[in-house]
Order: C-alpha cells, then structure tokens, then sequence
C-alpha cells in the first residue's frame, strides 16, 4: 500500500488547475552587441519565433566582458549572436576563445555578426575559431535570421541529447564502481532516468522504489522517491514536501497494484520488480504524444530490463552486508570470551567510522575501515583463559604473553586476498602500537603505523577507559578526556586526537546509544 504521507498535499493554485500545465520555459538566447538598435530589432523580430514548442528567452549584453559575465552565470544559454567589434576590435573573437577554451562550454551555438568584414576575414574567422555561424550584419535579413536561429537550435539540440547521454552513463558507471557506497542505487536510478530523458526528450520525471520484505529493507511497503528530475528535483526537500499532483500518486497506486506498466494520455508509469523481491516505478511526464511507436516499445524494454541491474546492486550489497554480519559476529565471540560486552566491536566500529570521517578519508575507506574494525581483537583467541580472564593486573610474563595477540590476529587474516580481510589483518596488528615508538608489537612510530591502525588504537583505549573491564572500573568522561590531553604525541596521533575534539558530540552519542 502506498503512503500519502510520501507526497506532498496539492497546493491551491494546484486545485484551479493553474500549475497543473506549466509553461515550457524558453531556449535562451544572448544577445552580445554594443548598438541598442540590434537588440531591438533581434527580439522585434523573433519576438514569436518557436521551436518545438518553446519560444526564446532573451539575455542582451553590449561587451564581450558582460557577454562572458552571462555566460559565466548562464550554462544553459542555447545560441550567442556575437558582434565582433565591441570594446575592442576583436572582442567577440576573444569572448569565442573563452567559452570554448576556459569555460568549456563546446554545446552553445555561436552565430557571429559583424558589421565591419574586413577586421575578420570571414576564411580565416572560420578557420581559427570555433564558431558555427558567420554572418554579415548587411546581408542578414529576418528571413537568414530566422534560418540561422531554426538551425542553430536544432544542433543544439541534438548536442544536448548527447551529452544527456554520456552524463547518464557516467551515472551508471560510478554506480556499478562504487557499489561500497550507500547511495549507489539511486546513482543507478540517476542514470536510468537520464538516459531516458535524452532518448525520449523527457523534461520530469521520478523515480521510486518500494521495500520488498528482505530482512535489510524491512517490510512496511512503502514507496520512497530515490531519482528525479525536471521540476520534481528535490532541492533539499524532503518526500513529504515534492510537488507532486493527486492523479499522479493515483496512476501510482493503480501501477503499484496492478503490477504492470501503464500510459495515461502523455504520460507513462513504469512498472518493474527485481528477483529481490522489490518493485521500482518510474514515472514519465509528457512522452506519449510526440513519441513514435518503437520509442515506446524501446522504453518498455527499457524499463523491463533495468531490474536485471538493479538486481545485480542488490545482490552485491548483500555480499557486503553478510560480510559485515559474519566479521561483527566473529568479534562479538572473542569479546564474549574476555568477559567483555559484543557492544564493545560496535561501538569502536562506530567511533572509527567518525574518526576516519573527520580526518576527510573517502567513503570507501571510511566503509573499509568500520566493517574490518571488529576483528581488532581476533588475536585474543589465542591467548589463555587464565591470562584473558585474570581480574588483577598481569605479571611481566603474562603482558608479554597478551602482547602476542595483535601478531596472532595478524597471522590469522593476512593470507586473505580480499581488501576487508587485509585491512582487518593491518588493524589486528597495529592497533597497539604508540604514536611515539614505545608500543607493540614491531615499535613502529608516527606515519610508519598505518592510519587504521592509529584510529584503531585512540578507538580501542578510549573505549576500554569508558567502559568497566574485569581488572578496573569505568573511568568518568573528565579523567579520560585528561588522560587523551597528556598521551597525545605519545599514545596518540595528534591528527587523530584533533578529530576526535572536532566530533566529541558524535562519540559521546555513540556511546551513548551502545551503552552495556
């Protein structure tokens, strides 16, 4: 069942029917010349002119600096009719340079006019820059403007449609390599629904996903919007405040229940489930009228098809969810054998994830590091129950004996070739050691222990100091925070401990959250 709570109420003007059929907003269009009069006549002139339906929205400058200043604000501008002789003789020429060459803007359609020929040759204009159109300002009547403005906007066109197309597949490739990251299947969904927009010319649409009834996404059936575009872009909105209309949450339901994809009028509701047990729709606003019959059957397969990589995703985030249940449980077991809380591995696994936050590691090592983090201890295994256990402090032999646990838990997970179990097997080893050299078990110091291994160490103390242990009693959140000031450059990175004073908040509700 679908939730109204999803979308927002229709508004009143919504109701009258006032915003039901927007406006397509008009190509843009700059007009760089320094005579009044050209202005003038330019929009006096293409003052009705449409193509495909939307008209022009004119943007007037009289230098090639101001021309440059709206082109700078402007990324969608469609066409440029550039005088060449402005503030200086070669002005509009140099304006040309900029957009291709610095601002890197190859789609807009440069149409150059000018009224003195001979300061550019018309050969040699052609040659050297990259313009599309040269036109004499006394030869080009409103019929040759009309000509030249029709043509321009349809290369532009086609040029946007293609570079829709590569940015959707950029979306689809960063979404099948970064599968580590939370946000991949709405990269997937990002790029389905560019692609479509660029074969169809589609302006809004969204793009919705419904909790099948696995274990990770629950079982309350609910719809939440994870793509759109055009005017249902979020912009920081919430689900509760999108724009969307009463009969579109309907024509939802009817597909959602259905189970089948529909067309209503102009219109299209996309229906398809995963083998995961999840149903995504994709809605289409405007794509049934203009469209040709095998553009439509193109999209149903379209459609159909996407739930074959959306399994795929699916798939792999259950290969790394079971990775991280399997390694968490491990740590649970081996803190349960030292008489210490299974929340001790959650809540250093949280605390490091903060901390390799705060230090502005990637989203993929930051995700590494949390789900290899609960195997710090695994070594422990090794060691003896009247060691492990003993409730006073250890005599020499015995430290030296618990010592061996970081080398043990080293040996145990160094010969996997998978990054997780490498990087466990680095925080295993190095988690004891000291900042200034004097720890165990190789004495490395500063940077020659790795940065895991460094977050491991401040995470593993910090959370022993907080917590009570079979020799000693929790310490108050004053004398650990005392003993951080006095160890740091000693225990401690420095780095590492700046990252904690930055995110104190975090690590306090953590603890809080996860408390034995």
């Amino acid at each position: 069942m679908i939730d109204d709570s999803l979308f927002a109420d229709e508004t009143k003007e919504e109701r009258n029917g006032d915003l039901l059929k927007p406006k397509a907003p008009g190509w843009k269009v700059l007009i760089a010349d320094d005579e009044d009069e050209v202005h003038t006549t330019t929009r006096l002139v293409l003052g009705d002119f449409e193509f495909e339906g939307r008209g022009l929205e004119f943007i007037s400058a009289y230098s090639g600096a101001e021309a440059l200043a709206v082109m700078r604000e402007h990324r969608d501008i469609a066409v440029i009719l550039l005088d060449v002789v402005m503030e200086t003789n070669s002005a509009g020429l140099d304006a040309v340079k900029v957009i291709r060459e610095e601002l890197q803007n190859n789609l807009v359609r440069i149409i150059l006019r000018t009224g003195q020929p001979g300061q550019a040759p018309e050969r040699k204009v052609i040659t050297d820059f990259d313009i599309n159109d040269y036109k004499n300002k006394t030869e080009f009547t409103v019929q040759r403007l009309f000509t030249s403005m029709y043509t321009a906007l349809r290369s532009y066109r086609d040029l946007t449609a293609i570079d829709k197309n590569r940015t959707g597949l950029k979306y689809i490739i960063e979404a099948s390599g970064s599968l580590f990251k939370q946000n991949s299947i709405k990269k997937l969904a990002k790029g389905v629904l560019t692609q479509i927009m660029a074969l169809m010319g589609l302006q809004d649409s969204i793009f919705m996903e419904r909790g099948g009834f696995t274990a990770a996404q629950g079982s309350d059936g609910k719809l939440e919007i994870i793509a759109t575009t055009g005017k249902y872009s979020d912009n920081g909105a919430s689900n509760a405040h999108r724009p969307i209309k009463p009969e579109v949450k309907s024509r939802i339901r009817e597909v959602a229940a259905e189970e089948n994809s529909r067309f209503y009028n102009n219109d299209y509701v996309g229906y398809f489930p995963t083998r995961k047990n999840k149903q995504h729709i994709i809605y289409l606003e405007n794509c049934g009228e203009k469209q040709e019959e095998q553009d439509l059957d193109l999209l149903k397969i379209f459609t159909t098809n996407v739930g074959i990589a959306f399994d795929n995703v699916y798939l792999n985030q259950e290969i790394i969810d079971t990775q991280k249940e399997v390694i968490l449980r491990l740590g649970e077991v081996v803190e349960s054998r030292s008489k210490e809380t299974a929340f001790h591995v959650v809540r250093v696994a949280e605390y490091m994830g903060v901390l390799a936050r705060g230090m502005k590691l990637s989203e993929e090592e930051i995700d590494l590091i949390k789900m290899a983090s609960p195997m710090h201890d695994i070594g422990k295994i090794g060691i003896p129950d009247a060691i492990l256990l003993k409730p006073g402090h250890l005599n020499d032999d015995e430290f030296a004996m618990m010592k061996t646990h970081a080398h043990i838990g080293y040996r145990i997970l160094k010969g996997s070739s998978r990054e997780l179990l490498k990087t466990a097997a680095v925080i295993a080893h190095t988690h004891h050691e000291r900042w200034d050299g004097t720890g165990y078990p190789r004495r490395l110091a500063k940077e020659d222990i790795p940065l895991s291994g460094r977050i491991a160490c401040f995470a593993d103390v910090f959370d022993a100091l907080l917590t009570d242990r079979v020799y000693k009693k929790a310490w108050s959140v004053s004398k650990v925070e005392l003993f951080i000031s006095e160890q740091t450059g000693k225990i401690f990175d420095p780095d590492v401990v700046a990252a904690y004073t930055r995110n104190r908040d975090k690590l306090m509700a953590i603890r809080e959250k996860y408390r034995d």
